[in-house]
């Protein structure tokens, strides 16, 4: 459910609410019981972060970290894996 701020017009009080898209909105005022709320328009207090959100998913090089960090963009490549060395054979038993 997504939260609604609120504040009143008479008073000046301010407050959050939880409700669903179909509830009516708020009107009277906890503070000073005057018919005085109006419904502010706020913007979102999160960021989704990490790998799998779209903003890092079709990215490739330099692109990945539109967020931007201190290193200016995407981490440093990692180092290719050691050459794998084949296991010794067993002598057959005689």
């Amino acid at each position: 459910m997504p939260i609604y701020e609120y504040q009143c017009e008479s008073c000046g009080h301010a407050l959050e609410a939880l409700q669903r898209l179909s509830d009516p909105l708020l009107v009277d005022c906890p503070a000073c019981n005057k018919p005085a709320l109006k419904k502010q328009i706020s913007a979102a207090g999160f960021r989704l972060k990490g790998g799998g959100w779209y903003e890092t998913d079709f990215k490739s090089g330099n692109k990945k970290n539109l967020a931007g960090d201190a290193s200016g963009g995407a981490s440093a490549p990692a180092s290719a894996p050691a050459a794998a060395t084949p296991a010794p054979k067993a002598k057959a038993a005689e």
